[in-house]
This record gives structure tokens, C-alpha cells and sequence, in this order.
């Protein structure tokens, strides 16, 4: 099955551009070039990635994004023109995986969209992991890629369920920042730690009762960090 991707820009060249150059890979690409189509289109239609722009009519990318969290974590990568940190991890907060800022290199694209695909579609044989785990009230569904606390449901992006992945099934072992950001976005992955920090907060935020006293993911200061339930 080819990979679904949907470009949202209102510059139409560079939709073109980018359109042109996945359906090179054999991705099939559909375009929308404001807010609202391109959170309409997510509604109808399941997509593998979404690259949305920053700078939207109607409704701004930010919105799209945290308007399709509240019904999906498919993978959505920014793409903003402007180059303030802030825009950067604005885009994370609002549940963004990854963020690109303009202008960028076509091949530097297609390079980021498969890392996050590769990603997103690893398979883990079963006699390495088990498909579930509880600890402490926290159950994750690995198969599902569903989280509970307790008996709430909680609504994690996609690499927000990777972190918290690797760290549940490696209790008490703690991971630098460097070492979370090449496992869980790739070598390849040109951002820096800070990525790391924002999700980490968001993931506390989400499933800890108080997120500056965890109970799940601790910060071994001056290291990184690590699970114990």
C-alpha cells in the first residue's frame, strides 16, 4: 500500500514542488491549501503524514494541528518560514512530531517524511516485547497504541507514545537527551534536545497527577531521564 501523505500551503508552487517530488517515492499525495480543507480532509480520509504549514487561511496551522489531535495521532510535521525557537516548539506544543523551516531542500523533505514513516511502521518481533504492559496504573497497548491512567484513555502524539515506550520497557534505566532524540527520531534528525524537553513535558502533563512531582517519568538531573512506576 503506498504511503498517504497530505500537503497543506497556500503557496501553490511549493505544493507543486513538494507533490511532484513524493509521488516520485510512490507516496499518494492529496493538497489543501487552507485551514479548513486541510482539517476537513483529515476528518474524511487516513493519512500516514500530514506536512502542514504554519501560516494558514481561515484557520492557522497551529489550530489545524491541535484540532487533529483532538481525533488522531498521525504524524504532522510543520513547515514555517519563520525561524524564532519559539515557532519551533510552539508547533510541538500544540502536538507537531516534527517541524521543517522554510526554505528547505526538497531531498531534506522526502529524508525527514521517511524517517518518521519508518518510524511509525516499525514492527517489534513478539518474544523481544510484550504487546501490553501495567505499571502502577499506567497501561500501555502497544499494538493499539492506546494509553490509560486508570480507566482514562489518554491521547498521546506519536512520538509522545514512542518516548513513553521505550522508557516503560526499560524501567529504571535512564537516557540522555542525545540518546531519546537518536532512538526516537533518528540519527538523521536534525533538531536538538529541547525537542526532547518539550515532550517530555507534554507527556507528564498528560498522564502524571502532578507533572512537577512524577510518579511515572523522573529526571535524573544532570542525565536525562527514566521510568519507575
Amino acid at each position: 500500500m503506498p504511503k498517504r501523505v497530505l500537503v497543506v500551503d497556500d503557496e501553490k508552487l511549493i505544493v507543486k514542488g513538494i507533490r511532484f517530488s513524493l509521488e516520485q517515492e510512490g507516496m499518494e499525495v492529496a493538497c489543501a491549501y487552507d485551514g479548513e480543507e486541510a482539517l476537513e480532509m483529515a476528518k474524511q480520509t487516513e493519512y500516514d503524514i500530514i506536512l502542514l504549514d504554519l501560516m494558514l487561511p481561515k484557520l492557522s496551522g497551529l489550530e489545524v494541528c491541535q484540532q487533529i489531535r483532538g481525533f488522531s495521532n498521525v504524524p504532522i510535521v510543520m513547515l514555517t518560514a519563520k525561524g524564532e525557537d519559539m515557532d519551533k516548539i510552539l508547533g510541538l506544543e500544540y502536538g507537531a512530531d516534527d517541524y521543517i523551516t522554510k526554505p528547505f531542500n526538497i531531498l531534506e523533505v522526502k529524508a525527514r517524511i521517511k524517517a518518521i514513516l519508518r518510524r511509525a511502521s516499525r514492527s517489534v518481533p513478539e518474544k523481544e516485547q510484550p504487546k501490553s504492559v501495567e505499571i502502577a496504573g499506567l497501561r500501555m497497548d502497544c499494538e493499539s497504541r492506546r494509553v490509560f491512567v486508570g480507566e482514562k484513555e489518554i491521547n498521546l502524539t506519536a512520538k509522545e507514545f514512542d518516548v513513553l515506550e521505550l522508557l516503560i520497557f526499560n524501567p529504571n534505566k535512564v537516557y540522555s537527551r542525545e540518546n531519546l532524540l537518536n532512538i526516537v527520531w533518528g540519527y538523521e534528525y536534525p533538531g536538538d534536545v529541547r525537542t526532547v524537553d518539550v515532550h517530555i513535558r507534554r507527556l507528564r502533563e498528560k498522564i502524571e497527577e502532578n507533572p512537577s512531582d512524577p510518579k511515572y517519568v523522573h529526571t535524573k538531573w544532570g542525565v536525562g531521564y527514566y521510568f519507575q512506576g
